[in-house]
């Protein structure tokens, strides 16, 4: 099979689109503008598309051919709730939001894949171009799980999908992968401590709902340091406390009423996802009992764990190895306890997810994503476009059709 090279102007031309969307973010489920300009470009380049899927979701399907063979690249669109801190000329234009995650680069670089491929694509099959929204929110009403609800799958039948994220914490075209469990699972919980309101005098008759709170912090601590097998990775955070009132109008001499207890959890297997639920809400339950307090406990589950499957894993490593050599990718990479969405399209078909390492050259650190300081390097983009034009026509020529 011969690949035609990506062209230097589509790198030059995705590196504007990407600088336009940094400009122009858009938050979860409110990607309006640059579902627009996805959908228009995809109908430039001759592109089928639909929209509307898990809100304002935009699939591409670009066919050739008579195989029934289909594959799935995925990009995020959305940004987050940061006040921008950069001052160059793409800086976001739009108050309290920002692309501190590189959505805007994944975005640009699959648009350009697309243009691609669709003038130049030498494949026999389809693609399907998945532009999610809704990454970001942390819980199950997140994009991706609202595409695979709405019917991403069923609509769009793919034989497996891929995703990639840019990584500042590795060389830029460093490619990172492992099969099985990479990502971990998020889930939030939140307690409160019901009492009634005393004077610190008289506190002896009324159960302390601060102290009882940050008794319930620690043996939630003991839980994980001793009562769970340590060869589990699991994140266990204590992110909010809060008791009393927090505007000052309530006396220095009185005591609450009611703490509240808020924090998060991140595991890499289910089984333990199960034990954190039932034995944090028995140590909140057994702690405000012992002393007459009443409770409220709640557990939600947010992105399951992102699980890569063996042969997509395989595939997506040779395909890296082609586009950037062999020394550049890591197959076997350590998980990261950090979640992504990305598990519930993988929770319906096989595919992975690979890292792009996007450190820049001569920095002394890198600029983490989440932060006001961070932008995406664009110096990545031509990598990534060989890498989702390659998969794409490797894929669809060495994979059977359906039966």
């Amino acid at each position: 099979m011969v690949k035609s090279p990506i062209d230097n102007s589509l790198v030059e031309e995705a590196t504007a689109w990407r600088r336009h969307l940094h400009a122009y973010p858009e938050t979860a489920f409110e990607e309006k503008a640059t579902a627009d300009f996805v959908a228009t470009k995809l109908e430039e380049f001759g592109i089928e598309v639909h929209r509307g899927l898990g809100g304002t979701g935009v699939v591409g399907t670009l066919k050739r051919g008579t195989s029934p063979v289909a594959i799935g690249l995925r990009a995020d669109m959305d940004a987050l709730f940061i006040q921008e801190e950069n001052t160059f000329d793409h800086r976001s234009k739009v108050d309290g939001k920002m692309h501190a995650c590189g959505h805007d680069g994944h975005t640009a670089m699959l648009l350009a894949a697309a243009s691609h491929l669709a003038k130049n694509g030498n494949f026999d099959g389809t693609v399907r171009f998945i532009f999610q929204p809704a990454e970001e929110t942390g819980d199950e009403h997140c994009g991706g799980n609202a595409m695979v609800k709405d019917g991403l799958f069923e609509k769009f039948p793919v034989d497996a999908v891929f995703g990639m994220h840019n990584f500042p914490n590795a060389p830029a075209g460093r490619f990172m992968m492992r099969t099985g469990p990479m990502l971990a699972s998020i889930d939030t919980f939140e307690f409160h401590v019901l009492s009634r309101i005393a004077h610190p005098a008289t506190q002896f008759a009324v159960a302390d709902p601060l102290l009882t709170a940050a008794t319930i912090v620690q043996e939630m601590h003991m839980f994980k340091a001793r009562y769970l097998n340590p060869a589990e990775p699991v994140v266990l955070s204590i992110t909010q406390f809060r008791s009393g009132d927090p505007s000052h109008r309530q006396s220095v001499h009185v005591t609450p009423d009611e703490a509240v207890v808020r924090g998060t959890l991140y595991t890499l297997n289910d089984s333990v996802r199960d034990a954190f639920e039932a034995g944090l809400e028995k140590i909140v339950r057994n702690a405000t009992e012992a002393i007459g307090a009443g409770h409220k406990f709640i557990f939600e589950r947010g992105y399951p764990v992102l699980r890569n499957t063996r042969t997509e894993t395989r595939f997506a490593a040779s395909v890296a190895e082609e586009v950037v050599g062999e020394k550049l990718v890591d197959d076997d990479m350590q998980p990261i306890m950090g979640a992504e969405d990305f598990a519930f399209m993988l929770g319906s078909v096989p595919g992975s997810y690979v890292f792009l390492g996007s450190a820049r050259e001569g920095e002394a650190a890198p600029r983490p994503l989440h932060t006001a300081q961070y932008d995406f390097n664009d110096d990545i983009i031509a990598t990534g476009v060989r890498y989702w034009t390659t998969l794409a026509e490797r894929y669809l020529a060495e994979t059977p059709g359906r039966h």
